[in-house]
């Protein structure tokens, strides 16, 4: 291979690359453990049904994201770190949740985008022992999550899995979620494609940054939980310096603010680097049910060892 197409083979990982496959696995694993265990369980000990929800499905494949292509580069807020993926058409979240065995009763798949909807909606053909149990939802992600949030899920079970482009998940769909007692949430943190650029180094944020990162974490405190003031004393007296904390400490406060609503959070998220080493989203698992949480938490742990 020459040098030239290595480099252009680096430069095609990203939505498509190791770290896409990385979260995949985790999550066709998961899937497949969750339902399971659901149909190991005597059915009057647990007469729910049980849904896998897709927020931001774009075509249920993992295709190209070409972000400037279609406008979502203005979604992401740093378009620059959007790195493009392989050209051939591969399995995506969707797909691989109709493909799990045994299967779930309900598949809700979300998308803002028309057009992409319209490319879900082949999914029924595609599958079509499972068409009747499909559903396709054109709708903003986070007013659909609310929305069935809302309803009565005493008899419910689900995973969602949140895998947003950029920033877009807010604290409150996520705070819905924990409310219904009844979702196992995976979520795609985005650490470095969004929260890491947006705390800047010397702590001068724009508002229109600030208001995003509020939506986000939930609060208006989050800058002096970020940003300490160090003071080092020097021969000419002491010399004070803002500090940013590192991916660490951020990852310690979310974790804290999910645990808050959550009846069960993994300790650590799994990190998904680029091709370059730098980290891109962190990959969280929260668990809804308090009965089920020791079980959902374990296996999720075991799943995210090899991202940490």
């Amino acid at each position: 291979m020459s040098p030239r197409r290595t480099k252009n083979a680096e430069k095609s990982r990203g939505f498509g690359g190791e770290w896409t496959d990385s979260k995949l696995r985790v999550l066709q694993a998961y899937l497949a453990a969750y339902t399971k265990a659901l149909r190991d369980k005597p059915t009057k000990e647990h007469p729910f049904r049980k849904a896998y929800i897709d927020a931001f499905a774009g075509t249920g494949s993992r295709d190209a994201r070409d972000d400037a292509a279609d406008g979502r580069a203005q979604e992401l807020l740093f378009p620059d770190l959007a790195e493009k993926a392989p050209q051939e058409l591969l399995d995506g979240s969707a797909r691989l949740a109709l493909k799990t065995e045994p299967r779930f009763d309900r598949y809700v798949f979300i998308e803002r985008n028309a057009k992409r909807c319209a490319e879900l909606a082949t999914l029924k053909t595609e599958f079509p022992k499972l068409a009747s149990s499909i559903s396709i939802r054109n709708r903003e992600a986070n007013v659909e999550i609310q929305d069935m949030c809302s309803k009565d899920w005493r008899s419910r079970r689900a995973v969602l899995f949140l895998d947003p482009y950029g920033m877009q998940v807010e604290w409150k769909t996520l705070k819905a979620v924990a409310g219904t007692k009844a979702i196992d949430m995976w979520l795609l943190f985005p650490f470095g494609i969004g929260i890491n650029r947006l705390l800047t180094k010397s702590g001068d944020i724009p508002t229109s940054w600030r208001k995003r990162l509020d939506l986000l974490l939930g609060n208006t405190d989050w800058y002096e939980e970020f940003y300490k003031v160090e003071t080092t004393p020097t021969l000419f007296g002491d010399e004070q310096e803002l500090v940013k904390t590192k991916m660490r400490g951020i990852a310690r406060s979310f974790n804290r603010r999910l645990q808050s609503v959550f009846a069960g959070v993994v300790e650590e998220p799994g990190v998904l680097r680029n091709s370059r080493g730098s980290p891109l989203y962190l990959l969280w698992f929260a668990a809804g049910n308090a009965h089920g949480k020791d079980v959902a938490i374990r296996i999720a742990t075991h799943l995210l060892k090899g991202l940490h």
